[in-house]
């Protein structure tokens, strides 16, 4: 067995495991698809013994046919009951597994460390929990059925078979081989076509997320016909291995089909010599051959080899089915953030904070930040100014632990932020970004999204804080709007995610350019509204424009990950360096 067949059986036995809480519906698929099959097998005997009743002119048993064809009725409905049953069991099966399956996905996902999203293209995380599975779904559908009921059947027509005339069923055993080794080539030629036919999917998902989140950037640089381009290149690639994938399945129905038809012609020739030679040679293979059970055996026969078809036909779907399985076992096999359930919550913070020698890179090659050492004493109000790339958006995500220090320590009132839930230490802070994110859903469900058990009064006057209410109401449902992307402007939507921290009022603030996407004289009732929100609490204000930051107790100047200095704004502007520099590149004449 080679280590891509090693790979796939392994990847198929850890798809099944997800049938476990379904048991009893893999039980009942099994019994139904017996009975099934069984009914489906007693119909060419009764037809066989109804052709025997017609043995020549004159020599026609009326009475006796008319009671075998009596008989075939309720057999072929209780088989194509019993088949029903089955489908319905399997489907219920799949589905079953395949919501297991997209539900463990998701709440992995949910629990990856944020630099294993942000390393990767969202589009393609998006395609594993959704297309990838959605294939696993058809792929197992298909499967699962042809699975059972082909088992079944095989094992249960060469018996009857052999009970008939050994013989003759010996021809059709020898053949079988033949279907199996077509069945082998074609699931190695197809496997790889397949795994790559998965990828390239992923990764024109990724694209196309990518592409339509920045159009107007897009348009703007005029590079529609760039983006074409790629785009046609990854869909050529996409369309390759697909074709190869689909040459492949080609292969089946007429490979298939021809060895059915030897198999069909090998049973009539050694039934019909058996037939010819049996006065001379008596009983061979155990029972005389007549032409009601030649006949029996010609059905057999078809029956025998069809689940052969059947499980080469759905071959390809099941290989690109486990090739979607492991692109969706590869996202869930990567390392989580650890369960930190055991660890003592973090109560309702003072707002001391106090870091220590602290030293961050996002790879090892390229440091960030270096010995950064800061003590925050509670209800100070910290600004952290400095150019693109200084490591102002690094320092919150730490402070907020989305990424955990390489060397150093962050404390929060004493306790090491490593030492205490994640949970408690984020419940802790109230966090306004620069990138907006709401929901699909009313105004008041945004907003009330840190605190669903908010009164109707309490959301009212966040809102009024944030400056957003006379916005709210202008429209027709207030708010019980219901908002998407294109709803609000980017400013009405920074609007609502400030509400939605005045509203929880935590201990502690972090601002990251929040008032960005805000006009100057909205900008002026939001710094009014923060100055209350602040009072008393500790936060920290990363801004570019600053004169959001004249009244903070103290600003922070970082350069290359380091504090370069620190002060009040009226001691930085008399120290006349880099912070002074900055400063009067935005006001002086």
């Amino acid at each position: 067995m080679t280590k891509k067949e090693n790979s796939s059986l392994k990847t198929l036995a850890r798809l099944l495991s997800f049938t476990k809480g379904c048991r009893g519906r893999f039980v009942m698929t099994f019994v139904f698809a017996v009975l099934a099959v069984v009914l489906q097998l007693a119909v060419p005997i009764l037809v066989g013994k109804a052709v025997d009743c017609m043995i020549g002119p004159g020599e026609v048993d009326l009475t006796l046919v008319l009671h075998y064809v009596i008989l075939l009725i309720p057999v072929v409905a209780g088989g194509a009951f019993f088949q029903y049953l089955m489908s319905l069991c399997a489907n219920s099966l799949t589905y079953n597994t395949v919501r297991s399956l997209r539900e463990r996905a998701f709440a992995r996902l949910s629990r990856m460390p944020l630099s294993y999203i942000d390393s990767h293209p969202h589009g393609d995380l998006i395609a594993r929990v959704a297309s990838d599975i959605e294939i696993i779904a058809d792929g197992m559908l298909q499967g699962m059925t042809q699975l059972f009921s082909g088992i079944v059947t095989v094992a249960t027509t060469i018996i009857f078979m052999f009970l008939l005339n050994w013989v003759v069923a010996l021809v059709v055993v020898v053949l079988t081989p033949l279907s199996l080794f077509v069945a082998a080539f074609i699931a190695r030629g197809s496997h790889k076509y397949f795994t790559a036919q998965a990828a390239s999917r992923g990764e024109l998902s990724g694209y196309c997320e990518e592409s339509l989140g920045g159009m107007g950037v897009v348009r703007a640089f005029s590079h529609e016909e760039k983006a074409q381009q790629q785009f046609e290149e990854i869909n050529s690639r996409l369309y390759k291995c697909g074709l190869k994938a689909q040459i492949y399945s080609a292969l089946v129905n007429p490979s298939t089909r021809f060895l059915n038809y030897l198999v069909y012609a090998a049973v009539g020739l050694a039934g019909g010599l058996i037939a010819v030679l049996m006065p001379s040679l008596g009983a061979v293979g155990g029972a005389y051959m007549t032409a009601g059970k030649l006949s029996t055996f010609l059905m057999y026969s078809n029956q025998y080899t069809k689940p052969f078809n059947e499980i080469t036909g759905v071959l390809s779907e099941m290989q690109n089915a486990i090739a979607a399985a492991r692109r969706v076992f590869d996202m869930m096999d990567k390392p989580i953030e650890e369960d930190d359930s055991a660890l003592p919550a973090l109560a309702h913070a003072k707002g001391s904070v106090d870091i220590d020698d602290v030293s961050f890179s996002y790879t090892p090659d390229r440091p960030l930040i270096t010995c950064f050492n800061l003590h925050v004493k509670p209800g100070q109000r910290i600004a952290i100014v400095g150019p693109t790339g200084c490591g102002k958006t690094t320092f919150i995500n730490l402070l907020m632990r989305f990424y955990d220090v390489n060397d150093g320590s962050i404390a929060v009132d004493g306790s090491d932020i490593r030492e205490i839930t994640r949970r408690s230490l984020r419940e802790n802070y109230g966090m306004i970004l620069q990138d907006t994110w709401l929901f699909n859903g009313t105004i008041r469900e945004n907003i009330a999204y840190g605190k669903p058990d908010a009164t109707e009064e309490e959301v009212i006057a966040a809102s009024k804080l944030a400056s957003c209410h006379t916005f709210i109401m202008q429209f027709k449902n207030g708010y019980d709007t219901v908002i998407d992307e294109d709803s609000l402007s980017q400013g009405q939507r920074q609007l609502l995610c400030i509400a939605r921290v005045m509203l929880t009022r935590p201990p502690m603030l972090i601002l990251d350019e929040a008032t960005s996407s805000i006009d100057t004289r909205t900008e002026m009732k939001i710094q009014k509204a923060f100055a209350y929100m602040m009072q008393g609490r500790t936060s920290f204000i990363v801004a570019h424009r600053l004169s959001t930051i004249r009244t903070a107790d103290l600003i922070l100047v970082m350069k290359d990950g380091n504090i370069i200095e620190q002060g009040t704004h009226t001691q930085l502007l008399e120290k006349k360096g880099f912070y002074s520099e900055l400063y009067n590149s935005q006001f002086a004449e």
